[in-house]
């Protein structure tokens, strides 16, 4: 009898511990606060991914947010770091790398990894990621954010009108575009305008990269600090020169927005097929394939056009990457490492970039990709891949790093206005410009430089 009321009272205590166990193992898992700068499809595919790696890994709770701009992204961290609240992983621009480092909020890669080659029974190859994207994001010698986001400036055709207009595939050079675009404005039903592109700083950097041409000093800012913008030189004004006169000649179609603002005005204008041509991102190119599709005619895709005076170097990535917060606890540092590695992995970066145009990042991604015959069937996609891939790598093509880039940009972006709006003279235009942008990066560097 008194063995039967010990092992009831033993039983009635398991029991009872079992269900606040079952309670804590839920309250116990390591929560991963990512914050990202989509609230498209896209955010929609992210969460996708960190609900299935919750399940992989029920240890860790990943919770992505998003709904956040690139710009707006700089004052929601300042805020959160102000609070203490900053997540476990920020997804910044390219073009905030040097406020990223500056900030002294975030850890590199490289130096989280610690030489580890597996976490979580993940591999870790950062050899894996494509030529151009290791050149934007070593810096010092050292990996610093994890890619995700990459891109690069490329040209979609509607060869409805330029197979009317003699031509059988797209126009590679300035040159060829202006010869396109008099054949295509000449036709009986020529579109209202032969080409456009977003006014957007990021465009400008992508012409001068192809002339080989510096940014921001001290090595478009890889040898040392950024001091002062470098743009206004004999390539800068000539893309300056070359958009004004287009624009004069009523080849370029441009709305008036600006930045961020511009993006859909080119989408509109493309879909509609107000304009042949659309210099754009490859982030897209899934959507601008569509496009013709929906719309009856085909869309090619093809490399930047570049000024044939200087010839082509190469072009710029854009996109974004994730960057690791610094000072995670051991577990939630680990955790975010795992889910990164798990993110980008070979099978994810390759269906990233079927859904949306982004370049895989892999190499081996990329190997998935062609051996599933997805290139051959989709050669829109190969597009912005193979320009990075026949891209010289040298300072001017490997990104500008600099401090208050956005705030540059947004003085690139106005003068481009000014010059299609005004009569100004684009070199002075652009010198003012300069001017602006160099008390930027002296008001920049005096705040944030050792």
């Amino acid at each position: 009898m008194k063995k039967l009321v010990l092992v009831s009272i033993v039983l009635v205590m398991m029991l009872a511990l079992a269900v606040p166990m079952s309670s804590t193992g839920a309250q116990d898992k390591i929560p991963i606060d990512v914050w990202i700068s989509f609230q498209d499809y896209r955010l929609d595919w992210a969460q996708n991914v960190a609900a299935e790696f919750n399940a992989v890994y029920p240890q860790y709770e990943v919770n992505i947010t998003g709904g956040y701009s690139y710009e707006t992204m700089f004052a929601q961290v300042a805020v959160a770091a102000e609070q203490g609240q900053l997540p476990a992983v920020v997804h910044y621009f390219e073009a905030a790398t040097q406020d990223a480092r500056d900030s002294g909020l975030f850890k590199p890669i490289a130096e989280a990894l610690d030489g580890r080659t597996e976490i979580n029974g993940l591999p870790v190859d950062l050899d894996d990621y494509v030529d151009p994207v290791i050149a934007y994001y070593t810096l010092d010698g050292e990996f610093t954010s994890m890619p995700w986001n990459t891109s690069s400036a490329i040209m979609f055709s509607n060869m409805r009108y330029l197979n009317a207009a003699g031509w059988d595939a797209p126009p590679a050079t300035w040159n060829e575009v202006d010869a396109a675009c008099e054949a295509v404005m000449a036709l009986d039903d020529a579109p209202e305008y032969c080409w456009t592109f977003p006014n957007h700083g990021w465009f400008f950097e992508q012409w001068l990269a192809q002339q080989d041409a510096l940014y921001v000093n001290n090595g478009n800012g890889r040898e040392d600090r950024a001091t002062e913008v470098a743009f206004n030189s004999e390539a800068g004004v000539a893309i300056l020169q070359w958009l004004s006169d287009q624009y004069d000649k009523g080849y370029l179609y441009y709305s008036g927005a600006q930045g961020g603002e511009s993006w859909s005005t080119v989408d509109q204008a493309y879909s509609t097929q107000q304009v042949a041509m659309a210099v754009y991102s490859s982030s897209d190119t899934t959507l601008y394939t569509e496009m013709g599709e929906e719309g009856g005619f085909e869309t090619i895709a093809s490399f930047m056009p570049y000024n044939d005076e200087t010839g082509w170097t190469g072009n710029l990535i854009g996109g974004a990457t994730l960057w690791l917060v610094d000072g995670l606890d051991p577990e939630v540092e680990d955790g975010a490492l795992t889910f990164l590695l798990y993110f980008t992995n070979t099978e994810y970066a390759a269906d990233w970039h079927k859904v949306t145009g982004y370049i895989a990042i892999r190499h081996s991604s990329n190997e998935l990709l062609e051996a599933e015959g997805y290139f051959a069937e989709n050669p829109n996609q190969t597009v912005a891949a193979d320009q990075l891939d026949q891209s010289t790598i040298t300072p001017a093509t490997s990104g500008a790093l600099v401090g208050g880039f956005p705030s540059i940009r947004n003085e690139v972006t106005a003068a481009i206005d000014r010059v299609l709006l005004t009569d100004e003279d684009p070199a002075a235009v652009l010198d003012a410009a300069a001017e602006a942008s160099n008390t930027i990066i002296e008001e920049y560097n005096l705040l944030n430089a050792p």
